[in-house]
């Protein structure tokens, strides 16, 4: 054990544990972002080339990533929509039918796109705080020291007080990529989130033209 106490120790440790976790939840949601935006920019550059109703489904059918779910999840809808069940909804039930089963789809979605981002939210806004605690507790240790000794040359505390402001340099060091990756992350949320609202809007578009062909197998 270091010539800290016990607890500081112990903060540090629970320190490094949140460093750790913050570069694991960086490197595992760039990975899975990486991925995600190469499917979803092979299946829209496909989606988009093709004009009639059946191709876009087969596609839909045999794509992967979120843009495929989400299209399969308009499919679905539409098809159900062909039978009984739409039989006698006007067109603008129909589109707000279709609209609200696209946006549960987008909202499973998110939530597991947003999977992490709480985590390092919390460590972001707690680190520091837990740095302070271990800073204070050290420098109350190292009072404790002078006062038995009844010695406060800067030989005697320099040494415990310096050891203490490390918590506080590490609680920092811990916090600001927690909190930098976690603003990276938000943002290209909201631009995804932009994103699939304008596909949304340009699937409601093209089903509603081709309602004539929900009942069709894709």
């Amino acid at each position: 054990m270091s010539s800290l106490n016990w607890i500081v120790d112990f903060t540090l440790f629970g320190l490094m544990a949140l460093s750790i976790a913050t570069w694991s939840i960086v490197f595992i949601k760039l990975r899975v972002f990486k991925a995600e935006e190469r499917e979803s920019a092979k299946f829209l550059n496909h989606y988009w080339q093709e004009r009639t109703w059946d191709k876009r489904g087969k596609l839909a059918n045999e794509g992967q990533g979120a843009y495929a779910e989400l299209a399969r999840a308009g499919y679905k809808a539409c098809h159900e929509l062909s039978g009984e069940e739409g039989k006698d909804c006007d067109t603008q039930e129909l589109h707000e039918i279709i609209e609200r089963e696209l946006r549960k789809q987008m909202q499973t979605m998110n939530r597991k796109r947003e999977r992490g981002l709480a985590e390092l939210a919390s460590i972001g806004s707690t680190a520091p705080f837990i740095g302070l605690f271990g800073t204070v507790w050290g420098i109350m240790n190292a009072l404790k020291t002078i006062s038995a000794t009844g010695q406060a040359s800067i030989d005697v505390v320099a040494g415990p007080i310096g050891e203490a402001l490390i918590a506080t340099a590490v609680g920092i060091a811990t916090a600001i990529p927690a909190v930098l990756t976690y603003n990276y992350f938000l943002r290209k949320q909201r631009v995804h989130i932009t994103d699939v609202d304008g596909f949304i809007e340009d699937f409601l578009r093209h089903a509603m033209r081709q309602r004539k062909h929900w009942g069709e197998k894709c």
